[in-house]
């Protein structure tokens, strides 16, 4: 069965094709056909006026014909597509995902803070990992940031957080949204130590990238700071051409990393996984478990 996912992010919109294949043992293999990476950078629109401009609305209806397009020739049979935190804040989100249903026949749905850590968490990570410990999963976007904790097999909580690399890139984030995660977060990891992080997002994937670690080795949050010091003082177009990063990448991780970093500290998480998976995985997962439950 081949499934798509499309996620309409604050910085990016990415589309995820997957071949999914049944095995006896009641394994599920999740292969990935195509990903693409398209950096539409709504919510440097929309946090700043408050909508969707014309010129990104264009982009966006453009981008998702070619990932109609693309969706026929790998012959999806289904698929998922959903809009986070750009979307939620834009005063006209409706009404550009109205027009883009009337143009392409894709279906977009603007999903809660709460819904997207949902849809993060329907990886299940943390299931391939140490039963008797505690994770803390953290996906940091351009509009906000999910966390979700977990312990021995259960779901403590799941929260979203309007605290992005776009939002602090454009000073929107107040001393009193960082205040309130912080404490959110402190007061509810406080019964779950000791605990290791899980981070999920393109900027954590990158940073993973150029550390050279092997897959399923974590990065110490002394690395990260020290990613934050060095990618922090270099000036943007020098970090482009040192680290390779698109000009998409190259601005946004450096409040990503204060972002990781602060979270990591506030918790005494020593060390962060990065298994490399985002909203794309989860929405394609979730909606495998739609097409193969047995009805009532």
């Amino acid at each position: 069965m081949i499934l798509a996912a499309i996620d309409i992010g604050s910085n990016a919109a990415r589309l995820l094709i997957c071949e999914t294949s049944f095995y006896k043992d009641g394994t599920v293999d999740f292969t990935k056909l195509c990903l693409l990476r398209i950096p539409l950078r709504l919510g440097f629109s929309v946090f700043d006026n408050g909508y969707v401009s014309d010129e990104k609305k264009k982009k966006l209806l453009e981008t998702l014909k070619a990932y109609k397009i693309l969706m026929g020739i790998y012959e999806v049979e289904a698929y998922k597509a959903c809009a986070t935190s750009a979307m939620r804040d834009a005063a006209n989100g409706k009404e550009v995902l109205d027009e883009i249903f009337n143009e392409t026949g894709i279906k977009v749905t603007i999903i809660t803070g709460q819904e997207e850590a949902n849809i993060i968490y329907e990886t299940h990570i943390a299931e391939k990992l140490n039963e008797n410990k505690s994770y803390l999963y953290i996906d940091v976007g351009g509009g906000s940031t999910e966390i979700s904790l977990f312990s021995k097999n259960q779901t403590i909580f799941k929260e979203s957080f309007n605290i992005g690399t776009i939002r602090l890139l454009n000073k929107k984030v107040t001393d009193e949204q960082w205040d309130h995660m912080k404490w959110y977060v402190k007061t509810y990891v406080r019964n779950y130590q000791p605990l290791e992080a899980i981070g999920t997002g393109g900027n954590i994937n990158k940073i993973f990238s150029i550390s050279k670690r092997k897959d399923g080795k974590p990065l110490s949050i002394d690395l990260l700071k020290d990613y934050y010091k060095e990618i922090s003082y270099t000036p943007l177009d020098e970090r482009k051409h040192i680290y390779q990063f698109r000009a998409d990448r190259a601005d946004v991780i450096v409040p990503a990393l204060q972002v990781y970093i602060s979270i990591m500290r506030w918790t005494n998480a020593e060390e962060i996984y990065v298994p490399k998976i985002g909203l794309a995985d989860g929405l394609i997962k979730m909606l495998y478990n739609e097409m193969t439950a047995k009805p009532n």
